[in-house]
C-alpha cells in the first residue's frame, strides 16, 4: 500500500496526482455545502432521530437543514427504481437496457430526471416535519432548494467520476459519513469521560467494537465464492484452473439497509406531518419504530427480503447460464441449461444468507449498543455507514492501483520498442 502511494508523487504519475487533488477539491465543495443552511426558513429537527441513516450519508446536513440535506439518496433510489422497471415491467425501458451504450446513456438521463423529481417530493414531505408553522410557499421553496442541491451534487459526482478517482456518488456518500465521525467521538468522550470507571470502560468497549466492525467489513467485502468454469474449446492445461465466476459474499452491498430504513421512515414522516391524528402517531411509535420490539423485528425481516431481492436483481442466473452456453463454457459436473441455473440459484441463496446476516448485525449493533449504554442516537454510528466507507475505500484504492499499474505497463512497452 505504501509503495502505491509513493508512486503517486513520481513525475510520471502527475496526471494521477491531479485526479486525486481534483477529487479532494470536489469533496471539499460538498463539505462546504453541508454547512449552508436553507435561507429564510425556521427549521425544527426535534423528533427526527429516525432518519439517522440519511443524516449520516449527507454528512450531518439533514439535521442542519442544509442545501445538501438529501445528499444523493434520491438519485440512488431512482437508479434502483429504473433497474426494477427495466426487468420487463416497462417495455420501453427494457428495450433501452438491451441497446448497449446508447441505451445506457438514455437510461442515465431518465434516471437523473426521476432522481430530481424524487428529491422534490422527498423535500416537500420533509418540509412539513422540518417547518413547524410554514406557509405553502415555504414548503415549495424548501423543496425546490433541496432538489437543486441534489442536482448540484449529481453534477459534482459526475465530474469526480470523469476527472477524478473512483465513483463520484460513492465518494460523496463516504465523505459525508467520515465527516460526522470526529464529532461523534467528541460527543462520546464528553458523555462518558465525566462518569465513573464504568463510563471509561464503555468508551474503550465502543472503540473496540468500532475497530472490530471495520475488520469484519474488510473481511466480508473481500470474501467471495468462486465457481470454476471450463470452456469446451480450451484445454485444462491452457486455462490452468484460472477461469471462475466470482460471487461476492455480500452482493447487495448496503442497499437492503438503506431501503429498509427508508421504508420504515415513511410512516414516521407521515406521523410527523399529520400530528393531529394521535392514534396513528401512537401506533407508529409503538409498532413501527425500529429502536424497539416489533419495529426491530420488521427491520430485520425487510433487510433479509431486500438482500435476496436485490442480489437476484443484480445477478440473473438465467442470463448467466445462457451467456456461458453461448461462449462454450460450463461448470464442471453441472449440465448446461436448467441445471446450471438451479446450481447458481442455490449458491446465491446460501451466500446471501451469510451476507444478509452480516448486514443485519451491522444494522442492529448500534441500536443495541445505544440501548445498553444509554447513549444518544447521534453517537451510535450505524455499522452500515462503516460498510459504505470501507467498501468505497477498497474500491477506490483498487482503481488507483490499477491505473498506476496500467501506466507502468504502457510506459514499459514504449521503452522496449525504442
Amino acid at each position: 500500500m505504501f509503495a502505491t502511494f509513493k508512486q503517486i508523487f513520481t513525475r510520471k504519475n502527475r496526471d494521477v496526482l491531479k485526479r486525486i487533488l481534483f477529487t479532494l477539491a470536489a469533496l471539499f465543495v460538498f463539505k462546504i455545502g453541508t454547512s449552508i443552511i436553507v435561507p429564510g426558513v425556521q427549521v425544527s429537527t426535534e423528533g427526527m432521530s429516525f432518519l439517522e441513516v440519511i443524516n449520516a450519508m449527507s454528512g450531518g446536513a439533514f439535521t442542519r437543514a442544509s442545501i445538501f440535506a438529501l445528499g444523493v439518496t434520491p438519485y440512488i433510489t431512482a437508479q434502483i427504481l429504473i433497474q426494477l422497471l427495466c426487468a420487463d415491467i416497462v417495455p420501453y425501458l427494457a428495450e433501452l437496457s438491451k441497446q448497449g451504450g446508447v441505451g445506457r446513456k438514455k437510461l442515465n438521463q431518465i434516471t437523473r430526471v426521476v432522481g430530481i423529481a424524487l428529491a422534490f417530493l422527498q423535500g416537500y414531505m420533509y418540509s412539513y416535519a422540518y417547518i413547524g408553522n410554514g406557509s405553502p410557499m415555504d414548503y415549495v421553496l424548501y423543496s425546490l432548494i433541496l432538489a437543486a442541491g441534489t442536482a448540484l451534487l449529481m453534477w459534482i459526482a459526475d465530474e469526480i467520476t470523469i476527472k477524478g478517482i473512483g465513483n463520484g456518488m460513492s465518494l460523496i456518500i463516504m465523505a459525508g459519513i467520515i465527516s460526522v465521525l470526529p464529532n461523534m467521538f467528541k460527543n462520546l468522550w464528553v458523555e462518558l469521560i465525566a462518569k465513573d470507571f464504568i463510563g471509561i470502560m464503555t468508551f474503550i468497549a465502543f472503540i473496540v467494537v468500532f475497530i472490530a466492525i471495520i475488520v469484519g467489513v474488510i473481511y466480508v467485502e473481500s470474501a467471495e465464492r468462486r465457481i470454476p468454469i471450463q470452456y469446451a474449446n480450451k484445454s485444462t492445461s491452457m486455462t490452468s484452473g484460472q477461469n471462475y465466476i466470482p460471487f461476492k459474499l455480500n452482493s447487495s452491498g448496503v442497499i437492503p439497509v438503506i431501503f429498509a430504513s427508508a421504508l420504515l421512515s415513511i410512516p414516521q414522516i407521515l406521523a410527523a406531518v399529520f400530528k393531529k391524528y394521535e392514534g396513528f402517531t401512537l401506533f407508529v411509535q409503538k409498532y413501527l419504530n425500529y429502536n424497539d420490539g416489533t419495529g426491530l423485528i420488521l427491520y430485520v425481516i425487510l433487510i433479509f427480503a431486500f438482500a435476496y431481492f436485490y442480489t437476484f436483481m443484480q445477478i440473473k442466473p438465467k442470463e448467466m447460464a445462457d451467456n456461458l452456453n453461448k461462449n462454450g463454457g460450463y461448470i464442471p459436473g453441472i449440465r448446461p441449461g436448467k441445471e446450471t441455473v438451479e446450481y447458481v440459484k442455490t449458491v446465491l441463496k446460501r451466500i446471501t444468507v451469510v451476507g444478509a446476516t452480516f448486514l443485519t448485525v451491522l444494522a442492529i449493533l448500534p441500536i443495541l449498543f445505544g440501548k445498553f449504554s444509554n447513549l444518544a442516537t447521534t453517537i451510535s454510528i450505524s455499522g452500515t455507514g462503516l460498510l459504505i466507507v470501507v467498501g468505497v475505500a477498497l474500491e477506490t484504492y483498487k482503481q488507483l492501483e490499477s491505473q498506476l499499474v496500467s501506466r507502468t505497463y504502457v510506459k514499459g512497452r514504449k521503452g522496449r520498442r525504442r
